[in-house]
């Protein structure tokens, strides 16, 4: 057996000694063990047993191997040149360039390539280089996709349906450029949107949290809506210029006057405390849903708004297929996500806690509210009240950009 210093001596020595040394080393401690100690010595260290009976020979050596004692740029030679195991690639040539064609994407769903309509795990890569003879280990295989570039990538929300819209950049350049006109008159800019809805109950929801190991959060095995509990419609609004956001949840559906109502409780709850005295409200938005450029219901709530508040409110649209550039969806609704990544959404009050519990390291605060009023659907805004409205347009892209004023009599 070895003895509590033995193994003290190992535990300190081994680590300080390259392979060489440390196989003379061990070689040394089992030959002072006696009978059983080559043994002894492998089950403590791990270290082979072929290791150990290769150090006591290089130990007896009365002349040292000048090859295995040669110089190099890095210091002493460890092993005697040519020595070791064969790397894959010389005992295995053209693994590379199979490995490369089966995961090359570019030809994913032609039917000449192996891996079309399959995932690319690398135990999948294993078993088609197995097929073609190449006998690697999927660990291995990972590490010859490192040296090929590859490596594990999400998708990415990039390419815009359709041709981008000729004046898409020059619609960004004119929210940037009155958001910095209105953020230095102290008026306040907002960005506004509705966040997807939720299913409220005992459901999966993305992303992973801690917990003790072996003890995930048990989740319904379907996704199927709860009938008593029914769905959460956040819509959000977030403060540009103080990084602030309050998201208002409903519980009915996502419409113009929700959307409005939601600006509404941002404004009377916080906007105008932090804004005393703003007769002006910039708002960007995408172009489509509840607060669309086409949307005349959307028009008609913010009359009401303006009407209520005494706000000239100024309206930017973000073009065609760009909602993701939206400030609101990076600056709130991502760290929303994240917030509850991995928790079920069980209750409202769940979520309307885990919205106001968003925070990031660059300051950002969420108020949440709960609106539980049903909005109802599908009300239609005529021709003649649409041209009541104290609308006004710009003459740069005017269906984007455009500007509700108090009715007279209550300005």
């Amino acid at each position: 057996m070895i003895d509590e210093s033995t193994k003290q001596r190992i535990a300190k020595l081994v680590p300080l000694l390259n392979e060489s040394q440390r196989r003379k080393y061990l070689g040394l401690e089992a030959v002072s063990l006696g009978h059983g100690g080559i043994q002894e010595i492998s089950r403590y260290t791990g270290a082979s047993r072929t290791t150990i009976t290769q150090g006591i020979k290089e130990l007896e050596e009365v002349v040292p191997d000048p090859a295995a004692r040669s110089s190099s740029a890095e210091g002493m030679r460890v092993r005697r040149s040519g020595g070791g195991r064969k790397s894959i690639l010389t005992t295995n040539p053209g693994l590379l360039v199979a490995l490369e064609y089966f995961v090359d994407g570019a030809t994913v769903g032609s039917h000449e390539h192996p891996l079309r309509w399959t995932t690319k795990s690398l135990r999948k890569l294993q078993e088609e280089l197995a097929e073609q003879g190449y006998r690697v280990s999927h660990v291995k295989v990972g590490q010859l996709l490192e040296q090929l570039g590859y490596s594990l990538q999400m998708n990415k929300k990039c390419l815009q349906v359709g041709e981008p819209h000729v004046d898409r950049d020059a619609q960004f350049q004119h929210i940037a450029r009155v958001s910095g006109e209105f953020l230095a008159a102290g008026d306040p800019v907002i960005s506004v949107d509705a966040k997807k809805k939720e299913f409220v109950g005992n459901f999966e929801n993305q992303g992973a949290e801690y917990r003790p190991k072996g003890k995930p959060t048990e989740v319904l095995d379907h996704d199927f809506p709860l009938p008593d509990l029914g769905k959460a419609i956040p819509y959000g609004v977030y403060d540009v210029g103080s990084n602030e956001g309050y998201v208002n949840v409903g519980i009915s559906a996502d419409t113009a006057q929700f959307a409005a109502q939601s600006i509404r409780s941002w404004w009377n709850e916080m906007g105008c405390q932090k804004y005393i005295g703003a007769r002006r409200l910039y708002i960007t938005a995408d172009g489509g849903g509840s607060n669309g450029r086409r949307n005349r219901l959307w028009k008609t709530s913010l009359q009401e708004l303006a009407n209520e508040t005494g706000l000239e409110i100024h309206v930017s649209h973000v073009p065609p297929g760009t909602s993701k550039w939206n400030k609101i969806e990076h600056r709130l609704f991502s760290n929303i996500s994240k917030n509850w990544r991995g928790t079920p959404l069980v209750s409202l009050a769940v979520i309307v806690s885990l919205i106001g519990a968003a925070t990031t390291k660059g300051g950002l605060k969420v108020k949440c509210g709960l609106d539980e009023k049903p909005d109802e659907k599908g009300i239609k805004v005529s021709d003649r009240e649409l041209e009541e409205l104290n609308i006004s347009t710009n003459a740069f892209h005017g269906e984007w950009n455009y500007y509700i004023s108090p009715s007279d009599g209550f300005a």
